[in-house]
């Protein structure tokens, strides 16, 4: 059974997050189970310098209402590794948004857990920021 982590801040979700998510799913397998990290607001500021739109608990109940997440969990910096050591999924997934360094790391920690790291497309006509830029602009 695949036990993949994936994660997110998921302060406004849109297309972009459930197609990560559903292609994190069908990588899980029908047997499989989806676990998302949701990214703290603490963490969210260190890495921005802005909090999200939406605070922490909201964006957690966001994400266990998506049909494609098997279950929730808080994550309390902005990368997965604690969570990841301490859940030890077989496959963490991660995007190409994130940097170079980032998914090494990443790829560094699975392979120590004897699994693997998926860097996912990133869709840039879907972002949160950009959907915020859209909005101000209005």
């Amino acid at each position: 059974m695949n036990i993949v982590y994936s994660y997110f801040v998921l302060d406004i979700v849109h297309r972009g997050h459930l197609l990560m998510l559903k292609n994190s799913k069908a990588i899980a397998g029908p047997d499989g189970r989806l676990i998302v990290g949701i990214v703290s607001d603490e963490a969210v500021v260190a890495k921005k310098g802005k909090a999200p739109i939406l605070d922490f608990s909201e964006r957690l109940e966001l994400a266990n209402s998506i049909q494609y997440v098997d279950a929730v969990v808080g994550q309390q910096k902005y990368t997965p590794y604690e969570n990841v050591t301490n859940i030890a999924p077989n496959i963490l997934m991660e995007s190409e948004s994130h940097d170079e360094a980032q998914i090494n790391e990443g790829k560094r920690l699975m392979k120590e857990l004897g699994g693997r790291v998926i860097v996912m497309p990133y869709f840039h006509d879907q972002s949160s920021t950009l959907i915020k830029s859209k909005i101000t602009a209005v």
